[in-house]
């Protein structure tokens, strides 16, 4: 009994040490995506009221969740019956990452400015539906992401039993999400550490001036991940279509994958604009 009992141990023990060596290669294949995923809903969680933030940021982390939650046993599923729908999914989130990495950059260029650090309170529109709206744009995008850190993941284990596939897999998909919100949530409340640091130290000395130095700071982080996260949105996808595309992972192959990346990324978005425009216009004449 007590034999079974340790043998069974054993077991565990093997099987942990397996999952441990294959998190760590996982995690380290997905740094990339992850760091991409970090600047994209960097920028998509911040931009609201000081008070909604943070519930704003957990609606979002409970949708990046549940993501994770439908895309790994789907991914599982998929990798042991039906191998080619995945590389067909990715195409397709390659196309709707496309499309909004060029909205944005067409928005930038061809549409007023917003004001500097603007808040979704706004007298034209109803706060609560426009921090909905947000907050769907934001799962949206992080259910793309989300499942190219699970392929990613997955592809590093494929030589590995089931269960390591399993343990791994869903450890890399929880890890980046609480990496990658908790990083979120640091980065939205710097502004508010910054006046209790000044508060706190009665406007002297250096917690005062770190506590500037973090009010200044967050404006500019925001511009920053605003402009990251549009380039890492289009590299994302390029990178989607170079690396399951045959044709185009051969086409120009001393060009460096940067900008081969950049080149189909861009391209997809005007086409993914393009088509959306037009069947925006074509659902409005059947309406009219």
């Amino acid at each position: 009994m007590a034999s079974g009992f340790f043998a069974i141990l054993d077991d565990i023990t093997a099987l942990m040490d397996d999952v441990a060596v294959t998190a760590k290669v996982a995690a380290r294949k997905t740094a990339g995506i992850l760091g991409d995923d970090l600047a994209v809903n960097a920028e998509k969680a911040t931009g609201f009221l000081s008070s909604r933030e943070l519930p704003v940021l957990w609606a979002i982390t409970k949708g990046s969740l549940l993501n994770k939650v439908i895309i790994v046993p789907i991914a599982l599923l998929l990798n042991a019956f039906f191998p080619a729908a995945i590389k067909i999914i990715l195409i397709l989130g390659g196309f709707y990452l496309a499309y909004e990495g060029v909205e944005k950059i067409i928005e930038y260029l061809f549409h007023h400015p917003k004001q500097e650090h603007e808040v979704t309170e706004d007298k034209e529109q109803d706060p609560a539906a426009a921090e909905k709206a947000k907050i769907k744009s934001a799962v949206a995008t992080d259910f793309i992401l989300s499942i190219e850190i699970v392929i990613i993941a997955l592809g590093t284990v494929l030589d590995q039993s089931l269960m390591v596939q399993i343990i791994t897999v869903s450890a890399v998909a929880l890890l980046a999400t609480i990496g990658v919100y908790g990083i979120v949530a640091l980065i939205v409340r710097m502004d508010d550490a910054g006046y209790k640091l000044i508060e706190g130290s009665h406007n002297k000395g250096f917690l005062t001036l770190l506590g500037t130095f973090l009010v200044k700071a967050l404006p500019i982080i925001i511009r920053i991940l605003a402009v990251v996260g549009t380039i890492a949105l289009i590299l994302v996808s390029g990178g989607i279509f170079v690396h399951n595309i045959d044709y185009l992972h051969h086409v120009l192959p001393n060009l460096p994958s940067f900008i081969k990346e950049v080149v189909f990324g861009l391209a997809a978005g005007l086409i993914a604009v393009g088509l959306a425009a037009g069947g925006k216009k074509v659902v409005s004449m059947v309406k009219n």
